[in-house]
């Protein structure tokens, strides 16, 4: 088992800035989801920032080495988990820092493969490593983290049905759609599809495998196409989907898809926070006990 982590909390987090007319909503939270990383954003009865429990079921699966992608000049990151660029201690976890810069021709970060590309070559052990990869905004389960750091499997990723993660239609299709073989090797994958695209997704048993964006790699093989990987004609970033659709295609039944079915906490807008603090208060009755 591998015991390496990247969480990419490089991005812009143009959803959660959006106006809402929620009633629900206090004004601090408010004011953090539009100053603040979704990560960052105070949430539950302890009033903790929201990745402290990613972290807490990544420490409970058995990872102690975390890189977390931040913007470039994001100070917020540091102050909460240590001021050093690399290795700060954290509750039993080695935490170290990433930025993902953007270039001088652009106005955002180049998305997910490129935060991803950045931390290989800021940190460049990691190409000759194996190590998990998932979202700052989404609360993975210590079942699903244990499920997909397998040694059997050099890359693969969790396959999540979408009935189990209870979301309305329009959420699912802003997430990326799998197309499996018999053997659940990654065919196709296909990020935000359209609606008419959604119904060449569904499996012979109509169900549709639906990618949270966690992933396992072997740093070795997925470098180049991370590299390489080319800005989507429309939204202007590098995809983790497109580098990872362009490995399968140079290398066939490389990746493996894990079937899971649950629920997962998605934290992407100012109306998921009371949801958010429903399920902690729920999932986490006497809060984080490292």
């Amino acid at each position: 088992m591998c015991d390496t982590i990247i969480i990419l909390a490089g991005g812009a987090s143009s959803r959660m800035k959006k106006e809402t007319t929620a009633g629900h909503i206090t004004q601090k939270d408010i004011a953090q989801a539009n100053t603040r990383n979704k990560g960052l954003i105070e949430v539950g009865e302890e009033k903790l920032p929201f990745l402290h429990y990613l972290l807490y079921n990544i420490k409970q699966a058995g990872h102690t080495n975390v890189f977390i992608v931040i913007g470039q000049n994001d100070q917020l990151f540091p102050a909460v988990y240590g001021r050093k660029k690399a290795q700060n201690e954290f509750n039993g976890l080695s935490i170290s820092f990433v930025r993902q810069y953007i270039p001088k021709d652009k106005d955002k970060p180049l998305g997910t493969a490129d935060a991803l590309f950045q931390a290989m070559e800021q940190y460049p052990e990691l190409k000759a490593s194996s190590f998990l990869v998932c979202n700052c905004d989404n609360l993975y389960s210590v079942k699903a983290l244990l499920a997909l750091n397998n040694p059997k499997y050099k890359n693969a990723l969790l396959g999540y049905d979408s009935e189990g993660l209870h979301y309305e239609q329009e959420k699912i299709e802003r997430f990326a759609l799998m197309k499996l073989d018999a053997q659940n090797r990654l065919v196709s994958i296909l990020e935000k599809p359209r609606s008419s695209q959604v119904k060449d997704y569904r499996d012979g048993q109509g169900k549709l495998r639906v990618s949270m964006n966690i992933f396992k790699f072997d740093g070795q093989q997925i470098y180049p196409f991370l590299r390489d990987c080319p800005l989507h004609s429309e939204r202007n970033e590098k995809e983790l989907p497109t580098a990872l659709l362009n490995m399968v295609t140079d290398f066939p039944e490389s990746v493996v898809v894990i079937p899971i079915c649950e629920h997962v906490i998605d934290l992407t807008s100012k109306e998921d926070i009371a949801i958010v603090n429903d399920h902690l208060k729920k999932e986490y009755p006497n809060g984080l006990q490292w």
